[in-house]
């Protein structure tokens, strides 16, 4: 097992791609996004995002973000204060 069986899972999405325009958050080309992974907890996914946000610095319409999935799953459900 992973180790953190008393922890509660609570999933959250990494992905990125390259936006038509800075400040937006409409994607260039949508088949081309990047998608990380699915992550168990925010501190998982927050490493991931920041090292592809790191790997992809050159690139200035290149953006990666977070999405909390439990959130969507579980709309009535209150958050744990830390994501």
């Amino acid at each position: 097992m992973s180790g953190e069986k008393d922890e509660k899972q609570l999933l959250h999405l990494v992905f990125g791609g390259e936006l038509k325009k800075l400040g937006s958050t409409e994607f260039r080309d949508l088949e081309a996004l990047d998608i990380v992974g699915i992550y168990p907890n925010y501190r998982t996914a927050q490493a991931a995002w920041k090292a592809k946000a790191q790997a992809s610095v050159d690139n200035a319409h290149m953006r990666y973000f977070v999405v909390h999935l439990h959130r969507l799953l579980e709309p009535d459900m209150k958050g744990s204060g830390s994501e």
